[in-house]
C-alpha cells in the first residue's frame, strides 16, 4: 500500500470532504425502514462551506483527479 504523505492543507480538505460524505450518508439513512418515504439529504450550509473552503486552500477546487487520488492514497477503500 502507498503511503501518502499530506500537507496541512489537503489533510484538512480529505477531512472536510469525509465530513461532508459522513453528513449526506446521515441525511439519506431511512434506517431499518425500507418503506420509508426518500427524501434528499439535507446539508448544512456550513459543513459545505468547509469543505470548499478546505479545496480552495489546498490548490484542489476545481480539481477532482488529483483529489479523489489524494483521497485514494490516504484512505483507501476497506
Amino acid at each position: 500500500m502507498t503511503t501518502a504523505v499530506l500537507t496541512d492543507h489537503e489533510r484538512t480538505a480529505v477531512q472536510a470532504y469525509l465530513r461532508l460524505l459522513h453528513t449526506v450518508r446521515a441525511g439519506v439513512d431511512t434506517g431499518s425502514d425500507p418503506d420509508a418515504p426518500k427524501r434528499p439529504p439535507v446539508v448544512p450550509p456550513s459543513v459545505l462551506a468547509e469543505a470548499e473552503q478546505a479545496l480552495e486552500a489546498a490548490g484542489l477546487a476545481g480539481n477532482e483527479e488529483a483529489f479523489f487520488r489524494l483521497l485514494r492514497n490516504w484512505c483507501p477503500p476497506t
